[in-house]
């Protein structure tokens, strides 16, 4: 098969095959909903987050991370809710569980697959510490979230790629051009049908919706922290891009979150630190 067609076929596959691609853990699917459906307690909460074992643990050691919770250590699942909340331990185990889908027995793939988590990851706690900086406090944890899936589009798309290869479709020769390429024509749209599929809340869907578009709306402060984060990560080399002669002031998403220089560094010198961040 020529490498032309390949963006063409990954189309079709997801097409038929809309579903089946492991990108989000059921736990942290579960965990999603109960809290879009404000209905749970604490302990149903524990409960389901320890349905997975390997998943509960990788939970505790990341929530007991510097990146995460300094000095405060917490040893349960359930302890964890209490003094985190829901939200930010959904969010800990949607981390948690993506950190592992990023990650392929083809190594090439799973080049890619490794800087696009670092990338999600950074992006995420960039934008919840901008959050923080910009007045929005009391929705820094959606905003995490919008942030770490923000690109669950290209995810999706390498998992669609491993299959092909697997399945002998398409050579496991393929360039970062390629790759590039099928991302720009597609992961836009496959992110925001896949978060569809699986009804996650429109705020996140419109992030991911919006996320490149040329014209935005900057009343959805969420959607503007988030690009600008994206934008941040591709200036300091965070993933799969690096453009260091981007103007980070003097972008429009700047202007509207009212971001000063020294904001702007601060923020550039924590993306470069998560990529040394071990949980």
């Amino acid at each position: 098969m020529s490498q032309v067609a390949l963006p063409e076929t990954v189309r079709k596959l997801l097409a038929s095959q809309p579903i089946e691609l492991p990108i989000f853990h059921p736990v942290a699917l579960k965990l999603q909903r109960m809290l879009s459906d404000y209905d749970f307690t604490v302990d149903e909460v524990a409960q389901v987050a320890n349905e997975d074992q390997s998943l509960a643990s990788q939970m505790l050691k990341m929530a007991n991370s510097p990146m995460y919770m300094g000095r405060t250590k917490v040893a349960t699942i359930k302890e964890a809710v209490i003094r985190l909340g829901a939200q930010q331990v959904i969010n800990i185990a949607m981390a948690a569980s993506q950190a592992s889908a990023h990650a392929s027995d083809n190594p090439v793939l799973n080049k890619y697959m490794q800087e696009l988590w670092l990338h999600s990851h950074g992006s995420a706690l960039g934008a919840r510490w901008m959050a923080h900086n910009c007045g929005m406090r009391g929705i820094a944890d959606e905003i995490y979230l919008a942030a770490l899936l923000h690109d669950v589009g290209k995810l999706y798309l390498l998992k669609a790629v491993e299959r092909l290869t697997k399945a002998g479709v398409i050579s496991s020769m393929f360039d970062d051009e390629l790759i590039m390429e099928i991302f720009e024509v597609m992961h836009v749209e496959q992110g925001y049908r896949l978060m569809q599929h699986w009804n996650f809340p429109s705020m996140y869907c419109d992030v991911i919706r919006d996320h490149h578009l040329e014209e935005w709306d900057p009343v959805n402060k969420m959607l503007a922290i988030v690009r600008f984060v994206n934008l941040a990560c591709h200036r300091v080399g965070l993933g799969l891009k690096h453009e260091p002669e981007l103007a980070l002031q003097m972008t429009l998403e700047a202007e509207v979150l009212d971001l000063g220089e020294l904001q702007i560094a601060e923020l550039e010198t924590l993306l470069i630190e998560t990529r040394e961040a071990e949980f």
